[in-house]
């Protein structure tokens, strides 16, 4: 069953050289594998294909990805509470490595300066690091322009700026938007806000048994009054991944455009918009080893120069009158005033510094990592792990959101950070809706990265066996 929501119930409701870091020593020269996903093959881009194992043997013990990288993280090495950190929020937020806190320290160090109008050097030496990072983001995804990479301040602020822009330009009333109950708040709110100002209609798919977004029901819903779809790439609750190629190809027979939120895709895996074809794709750094603060939103140049400003000031335009002003190319029509310099530069060190690995060896080394955690979760009594199980055709995300019976989420979560040091996600995750369609309101999540080790997880699912104990013990 679709669940449709009317405007009315919406109311209640240059191009300089690239720069790159230096070469880690630990990392050895990688060829190109293919990467598999769900037993499909994804299409590797050109920035981020560089991959043979780090090691020979590329799983958990010693000599892993996950030790190899992990002295790159200061943070890491630290006591919480008086135990060693075990970091497992990643997925609302990742770590991030030496390069990219000296990148953000040499910028206001060296040539801290505003971009693109000054003609001393300073000011033309954070310009070019500035539109490098740009390039670096663009070969990152295998977009074709840079000019299609517009910085934003993070992925809910470029899903705005497509619903506000793009979406009131081009919705009326009865368009339908299609997306799924799954989506993140930043996916779901500004479609809201603009079904309510232009009487378009958001229909909403829901999940199978397995929980996950049912794509059959979605491909049946498309409709020539379909004109946008937004949906996410991989799941921030249910670790499920969608097939995006297929899904975007169905929504472009009807006609409609696609925006894929791939915040918790492009930190984890090999993401190519030409291949899949996505007409916008957000994503943020701040999950991809980068600074917070900075986010980008790739849209196709032919779909970009056609859409409005979305704010006004400086940079975004050509020439101003007392009457009227006129509007700059994208992306810079997109990015008034100041925009976060050293930020989108440390986010170019953290892209320098993921394709020094490869991402699909981290793309590999993750999902071991990440059935290890289901595995040993699952093994716990009274969990209760939402999402797909894992199978040789389904491979979850490094992730799992779970509950305890009788045992409240964040008293979990607590209980691990104050007596265990491990640090996980309690709460809803901004998937109310997901969350209520569970028939739960809050749920625990661990996620990993690549900086993780089999030795986290075992801490972790330790710590927690330890966290129920004490809690039963009031029974």
């Amino acid at each position: 069953m679709i669940t449709t929501t009317t405007p009315m119930e919406g109311a209640i409701l240059k191009l300089p050289c690239l720069r790159t870091v230096s070469r880690n020593p630990k990392f050895t020269n990688r060829s190109s594998v293919s990467l598999l996903w769900r037993s499909r093959p994804l299409h590797v881009s050109a920035s981020a294909a560089s991959s043979p194992p780090l090691v020979e043997d590329p799983k958990l013990g010693p000599g892993s990805l996950g030790h190899i990288t992990r002295s790159d993280f200061p943070i890491l090495h630290q006591e919480i509470n008086g135990s060693k950190l075990v970091y497992l929020d990643n997925a609302a937020t990742s770590q991030k490595p030496t390069a990219v806190i000296k990148a953000l320290q040499n910028y206001y160090e060296a040539y801290n300066s505003n971009v693109h109008r000054g003609i001393h050097y300073l000011s033309a030496k954070a310009t070019d690091e500035y539109e490098s990072a740009r390039q670096k983001v663009a070969n990152f995804i295998n977009a074709g322009k840079a000019r299609e990479i517009i910085f934003t301040r993070n992925a809910t602020e470029a899903i705005n700026l497509v619903a506000y822009s793009w979406g009131l330009s081009n919705l009326k009333p009865g368009d339908e938007i299609v997306t799924t109950i799954a989506e993140h708040h930043s996916a779901i709110v500004p479609w809201q806000i603009v079904a309510q100002k232009t009487g378009a209609v958001l229909k909403f798919v829901n999940l199978t048994e397995d929980e996950v977004p049912d794509v059959v029901q979605l491909r049946d819903s498309l409709s020539r009054r379909t004109k946008l779809l937004v949906m996410h790439h991989v799941s921030n609750v249910l670790a499920s991944v969608l097939p995006m190629d297929e899904v975007i190809s169905w929504a472009h027979d009807v006609g409609a455009k696609v925006l894929v939120d791939a915040c918790q895709s492009v930190p984890h895996m090999v993401v190519d918009v030409k291949n899949l074809d996505a007409d916008f794709l957000v994503g943020s750094s701040h999950k991809m080893c980068g600074p917070t603060g900075v986010g980008f939103l790739y849209g196709k140049s032919e779909i970009l120069s056609g859409m409005p400003p979305f704010l006004g000031g400086g940079e975004m335009i050509a020439d101003v009158y007392l009457d009227h002003s006129t509007y700059a190319e994208p992306p810079s029509r997109f990015e008034a005033g100041t925009p976060a310099i050293g930020e989108a530069i440390g986010l170019g060190a953290a892209i320098d510094y993921l394709c020094e690995i490869g991402m699909q060896q981290v793309h590999d080394y993750e999902m071991e990592l990440s059935s290890y955690l289901y595995d040993r979760l699952s093994s716990v009594s009274d969990v209760r792990i939402y999402g797909p199980a894992p199978s040789r055709t389904v491979k979850r995300a490094p992730l799992c959101s779970f509950n305890v019976k009788d045992v409240h989420p964040t008293d979990i979560a607590t209980f691990l950070d104050q007596q265990h040091g491990v640090a996980i996600r309690s709460g809803h995750h901004c998937a109310q809706p997901l969350h209520r369609y569970l028939g739960i309101s809050a749920s625990a999540r661990a996620s990993l990265h690549f900086y993780n080790t089999k030795d986290d997880v075992d801490r972790f699912v330790d710590a927690l066996k330890d966290t129920i104990n004490f809690f039963t013990s009031f029974k």
